[in-house]
C-alpha cells in the first residue's frame, strides 16, 4: 500500500495557477510564498482593492470564501499593467496564459509592472519556519489520497516546491533581496497590523482559515520528523535557516524558551545579510 501511494505521490506535477496582488490604490505588491497563509492574506487584502488593481484567481472554493468576505474577485491579471487598450484587446484575443500567475517570482513581477511601480510600491511577503512549512506541505499534498510516510515525502521532488515558492520568490538569481519586508508567519497578526498601518488600510485584516484543517491540531513538527528528516530539511533550507535565524525546537524548548527570534524578519540583521535591490 505504501509503495503504491508513493508512486502516485511522485507522479504529481508542480503546477502553476494564477495568484498575485498588485494594488495601485494602496501602492503595494504582495508576493505569495507557499504554505505561509498566502491565500488567507490574499482574501483579506481583496476587501480593500480598487478597479485598477491586479487580482489573480484562486481556487473555486477560495473564490467563494472571498465573495463571502466581501472581497473583489480576479481582475486585470491577463496583461501587463502598462499596456494600451488596443494592445489589451490583442492580448485577450491571442494569449491564453495569464501575465500574472501563482507564486510569481519578484523578478517577473518587476518586469511586468515596470521600474517606476516596482521602485515606489511597498513590496512584502511571508516566511515561515522551514520545518513547519515542510510538514504543512506534506499534509496538503497528501490530502486527497493515501499518505506515504513523511520521510518518503521529504526525499521526493515535491519538497523543492518550498524553495521554488519561498526564497526564490523574494530574491534574485544573484541572491539580492527584492522585497521591502518579510513578515514572520509565527507573529503574523502583529506583522499584518504593522503593514496595514503603513499602507493606510482603513480596517484590520481579518484572515479566514483558507486551506486549514488538514493537519492534526497541536502536533509539533519535532514529534513527527525523525533525525534523518531533520537533516534533509536543514540541507534543503540552509539559506533560510541561516538568514532568518530559525532553528530546530522541541516541545520542551517551547515550554522553556531561551532563544527569541526577531519579531520581524525585516528588523533582523539577517534581512540585511543579502544585498537589496530596488
Amino acid at each position: 500500500m505504501q509503495r503504491n501511494a508513493a508512486a502516485e505521490f511522485r507522479g504529481l506535477k508542480l503546477t502553476k495557477a494564477p495568484t498575485v496582488i498588485v494594488s495601485h490604490r494602496y501602492r503595494f505588491i504582495f508576493l505569495k510564498t507557499a504554505k505561509t497563509a498566502g491565500t488567507s492574506i490574499e482574501l483579506a487584502l481583496s476587501r480593500f482593492l480598487g478597479p485598477d488593481d491586479i487580482i489573480t484567481p484562486v481556487s473555486a472554493e477560495d473564490e467563494s470564501l472571498r465573495k463571502q468576505l466581501g472581497g473583489i474577485g480576479p481582475q486585470n491579471y491577463q496583461q501587463p499593467h502598462n499596456a494600451s487598450k488596443h494592445w489589451l484587446n490583442r492580448l485577450r484575443q491571442t494569449f491564453s496564459k495569464p501575465a500574472f500567475y501563482n507564486h510569481m517570482p519578484a523578478a517577473e513581477v518587476r518586469a511586468l509592472v515596470g521600474e517606476h511601480i516596482w521602485g515606489t510600491y511597498f513590496r512584502f511577503c511571508v516566511e515561515r519556519n522551514p520545518f513547519e512549512r515542510a510538514v504543512s506541505l506534506y499534509y496538503w499534498c497528501c490530502r486527497k489520497g493515501p499518505r506515504p510516510p513523511i520521510s518518503q515525502f521529504l526525499q521526493s521532488p515535491r519538497i523543492q516546491l518550498l524553495t521554488q515558492r519561498g526564497i526564490q520568490i523574494y530574491t534574485s538569481g544573484s541572491g539580492q533581496m527584492l522585497v521591502d519586508r518579510i513578515l514572520r508567519y509565527e507573529n503574523l497578526a502583529a506583522e499584518l497590523e504593522t503593514v496595514r498601518m503603513r499602507l493606510g488600510l482603513p480596517e484590520p485584516l481579518l484572515l479566514p482559515n483558507a486551506k486549514g484543517g488538514l493537519r492534526p491540531a497541536q502536533q509539533h513538527y519535532s514529534e513527527l520528523l525523525s533525525s534523518d528528516d531533520r537533516r534533509i530539511i536543514e540541507r534543503q533550507f540552509c539559506r533560510e535557516l541561516e538568514l532568518f535565524q530559525y532553528r530546530w525546537e522541541t516541545v520542551t524548548d517551547l515550554r522553556h524558551p531561551q532563544h527569541k527570534s526577531p519579531d520581524s524578519i525585516s528588523e533582523s540583521n539577517a534581512f540585511h545579510a543579502l544585498p537589496q535591490s530596488r
